[in-house]
């Protein structure tokens, strides 16, 4: 068997599929990066609470011993004939392919980004890249008055509560540092709504109120005046309306999308650029050994490490039954996760399905703040991730919630 993965999302599948196929050249990943990012901790490096360096480590460390690991890009797909063509112009032909390209991050779409990013004075950073995240905490710290603007984009997102946990991180150091009086706290975000699932909304909505964080909807970043520390924002409810915004510190969430490479093959799409799966299989719709996981899919679940895992479960499962020409069976329900931390100490544990209905772990109200989350975000998931995930070990917390619904039904049974 000949399996083609692409990018760092990848490094899971191939983990899980050398533990069955161990002969050379039997897995092989497509990835032309040097160094392997766990960028769920970029939100606390961010806010001083993790160092850059625990967030990365080299790449021939991560992946497969058994994998071949081809260190280049893709250029082309060539589905019809179970082929592939990288950048140094190898073709590669496959009997399975999965594709795990994760999403791009288009900086150029906002006019004067870039340049704000790279000027230091002017007090423009995000937490999304590895180039830009040890600035974002320097940038924090040097506000002392003035307007603070956190975004979020008119497009998909990469853990869709990054944007705005960084804005309560910020927000509690400067609660603490008792310079909170001197500052305006505001999110800026195209959504319709704080958090896509009301639950974790109505928790949300309650913690800005509560610390007088200011929250506009459906309000998206249209370019910046570095030199002049303006934002311009559009109305989309309108979308003629703009108005313009002056900040002591602007924290910009990149557009995203999928990659350009993948857009560029509208045979592998859907209209908007994104692998077309059956989101319950996650197989492809019309090439039948092409799976896909991920932030590069079409599926509609948020798009976070959390769903990777329930994903890579129900991946290596199908190919397994497709390569013995069984059914495929296993199904993905939607699983995803976001620890919401919403300062120092403190986070709420999101979990929901392709409903946006929780679907909690722990045998208790997860819509609350508790250090346990914060914990577990800042300390138990980075080394699940490193030592269990991408050594294909780590398939998603389902066992643990079946166990833990028991002791809340026994609790429930016992009150009543």
């Amino acid at each position: 068997m000949l399996v083609g993965i692409f990018n760092i999302r990848g490094c899971t599948m191939a983990a899980k599929f050398t533990k069955q196929y161990k002969e050379p050249k039997q897995v092989i990943v497509v990835e032309p990066s040097d160094i392997h990012y766990y960028q769920p901790l970029f939100t606390l490096i961010g806010g001083g609470i993790k160092l850059f360096k625990s967030s990365n480590r080299p790449m021939a460390q991560v992946l497969p011993r058994n994998a071949k690991w081809i260190k280049d890009s893709v250029i082309t797909f060539q589905p019809e004939s179970n082929n592939i063509i990288t950048s140094n112009g190898d073709t590669i032909q496959y009997e399975i392919m999965i594709v795990a390209m994760g999403l791009q991050l288009y900086w150029d779409k906002i006019p004067g980004l870039i340049e704000g990013l790279k000027n230091p004075d002017s007090q423009i950073c995000s937490i999304y890249g590895p180039e830009m995240v040890t600035e974002v905490f320097n940038k924090i710290k040097k506000v002392s008055n003035g307007t603070a603007v956190f975004t979020f984009p008119n497009t998909p997102v990469k853990c869709p509560g990054a944007p705005q946990k960084i804005a309560y991180i910020a927000e509690d150091y400067w609660q603490q540092k008792k310079i909170r009086d001197k500052l305006k706290v505001v999110y800026n975000t195209s959504l319709p709504d704080i958090f896509g699932v009301k639950k974790y909304a109505d928790s949300l909505w309650a913690v800005c109120k509560k610390r007088g964080i200011i929250v506009n909807l459906q309000t998206n970043l249209l370019k910046i005046d570095p030199d002049n520390r303006e934002a311009i924002f559009q109305n989309l409810k309108d979308p003629d309306k703009t108005f313009v915004q002056k900040y002591a510190l602007l924290h910009v969430t990149p557009p995203m999308g999928p990659p350009s490479i993948l857009k560029n093959h509208t045979n592998l799409t859907n209209a908007a650029g994104f692998l077309r799966v059956d989101p319950k299989t996650l197989q492809h719709e019309q090439y039948t050994n092409i799976f896909g996981i991920g932030d590069c899919t079409n599926t509609p679940n948020s798009k976070t490490m959390a769903a990777i895992s329930s994903q890579s479960k129900v991946v290596y499962r199908n190919v397994m039954d497709y390569l013995a020409g069984k059914e495929i069976r296993s199904v993905y329900e939607g699983y995803a996760s976001c620890p919401l931390v919403t300062g120092y100490g403190k986070c709420i544990l999101a979990e929901f399905d392709y409903k946006l209905q929780p679907l909690e772990t722990f045998p208790f109200d997860q819509g609350k703040e508790y250090y346990m989350m914060y914990w577990l975000k800042k300390t138990f998931f980075p080394f699940l991730y490193w030592n269990l995930m991408l050594k294909g070990n780590w398939d998603g917390p389902e066992v643990f919630r079946k166990y833990f619904n028991v002791f809340k039904r026994k609790s429930t049974e016992s009150v009543n």
